[in-house]
């Protein structure tokens, strides 16, 4: 065997065992409602927390003890916990104002961070976060349950394939009936419905969920403009915030509707895409319906049915390890990506500040 195949070889199966690797991470914060999803994955092969920063001490008990992770790993500072931790990746379930202090804590050790949605608060926060990405060449994403949907997947398909014609109209609904009504913890509901941490109420909230989608399936464009409308229609469980929002944006050969509320009677997560000879209506992550008009009103419809997306896009945790270790790399509009998820926080900033003048915003 020549020395260089060898060298070659040696390589590959050094790559492949430390793709094998369990990735080392640390959870930032608690308070999420979604932190069940990492605290959870702790029990699998290829995610292990080494580190947990939480200085609520009684829920870090509460959630240790449910999910059988030990108070061990649990530290008052984040700081505190990257340096005596050393993980490889850093996942936040803390408020939304936090994120920024996150990544300020984590880059410069060159570790990986992914927030939950969305990004930032604000315009100058998702800045300031992206910059220390850049500089310390770390991966920052975002998490949305949206991007692991196969119905979501198969729709961007059809419509890349030009099944149903250039998108011309894009709906998308998200919500349910507010987190007070749905019991969502008491430190959740405390950050959630606070207009510095969440950045807002529903328009925030679940007005990401469309702004995301809007973006990748325009292929990284931003809106023309951004108007929107929001209503506190809840003032004994949302006292500073909104809870019902429409948000219209304009590009230069289609419109995107987003109805991010607390209001739904049914929680919902839906979209509906309307091209020039057909329509897809995902219903949900696992039903996608495709309608191809017939005549004037009339219609052939087709109905999907998916169980879920194939590995590594099935799930964020396996998603983020894939991408840090260099098995998968991000298009720049990906649903996870910086690019797009710094869109999502600039089209959520312009439809606060659209709700708040009663003015259309158009974006610079």
């Amino acid at each position: 065997m020549k020395r260089s195949t060898l060298i070659t070889l040696i390589f590959l199966m050094s790559f492949q065992a430390f793709c094998q690797q369990k990735l080392r991470v640390g959870v930032a914060g608690l308070t999420h409602g979604h932190v069940g999803w990492i605290l959870d994955a702790d029990k699998r092969d290829d995610i292990e927390i080494v580190g947990i920063a939480e200085s609520n001490k009684e829920l870090a008990e509460r959630l240790t003890s449910q999910y059988g992770i030990s108070m061990d790993l649990v530290f008052d500072d984040l700081e505190e916990m990257l340096i005596a931790t050393k993980p490889e990746a850093v996942t936040a379930f803390g408020n939304i104002f936090d994120h920024l202090s996150v990544v300020e804590a984590a880059a410069p050790k060159g570790i990986h961070v992914m927030v939950e949605k969305p990004l930032a608060v604000s315009v100058d926060h998702a800045e300031k976060m992206a910059a220390l990405a850049k500089k310390h060449q770390i991966h920052l994403i975002t998490n949305y349950e949206t991007t692991w949907y196969p119905s979501v997947e198969k729709a961007q398909e059809i419509l890349s394939e030009g099944a149903i014609g250039p998108m011309r109209k894009l709906i998308v609904r998200d919500g349910h009936r507010g987190p007070k009504k749905i019991n969502v913890s008491s430190e959740f509901l405390e950050w959630l419905t606070d207009p510095k941490l969440n950045g807002g109420g529903a328009i925030i909230d679940f007005g990401c969920y469309g702004a995301n989608l809007s973006t990748w399936l325009h292929e990284g464009k931003r809106p023309i403009s951004v108007t929107a409308v929001t209503q506190q229609l809840q003032p004994e469980n949302n006292p500073k915030v909104d809870d019902d929002a429409t948000i219209i944006l304009t590009y230069e050969d289609s419109q995107v509707i987003l109805e991010p509320s607390w209001n739904w009677p049914i929680g919902r997560k839906d979209m509906e895409i309307y091209g020039l000879t057909g329509a897809l209506f995902a219903d949900n992550g696992k039903t996608l319906r495709i309608r191809m008009a017939e005549g004037y009103d009339g219609f052939d419809e087709e109905t999907l049915k998916f169980e879920k997306r194939e590995a590594p896009f099935d799930d964020p945790f396996t998603f983020f390890k894939s991408v840090i270790r260099g098995e998968i790399t991000l298009s720049p509009f990906d649903l996870s990506s910086l690019e797009n998820n710094q869109i999502v926080v600039e089209i959520l900033e312009a439809a606060v500040e659209s709700s708040n003048t009663h003015k259309t915003v158009f974006l610079k």
